[in-house]
């Protein structure tokens, strides 16, 4: 994906099965080589690892712009 992956988006290089079509490839992004899954991270099973993931993905998006920040309600009194 052209400048990275945008947090919340899915990946273009997965298949169906959520497999990788670059997998061992050359053209597969570091950072996604980089990546090792442990059990904190993956849990103990399919569904609990990719909550943790879309966990990890919130926690690491950038700040979005303050143009496009929604303003917080006024408090009340």
């Amino acid at each position: 994906m052209p400048g990275g992956k945008p947090a919340g988006v899915r990946c273009v290089q997965l298949d169906a099965d959520n497999r990788c079509r670059i997998y061992g490839l050359p053209e597969r992004p570091a950072v996604c080589s980089r990546l090792r899954a442990r059990v904190d991270m993956c849990g103990a099973s399919r569904q609990e690892a990719l909550a943790n993931l879309a966990l990890l993905e919130r926690a690491t998006a950038p700040a979005a712009p303050t143009s496009a920040r929604v303003p917080a309600p006024p408090e009340p009194g």
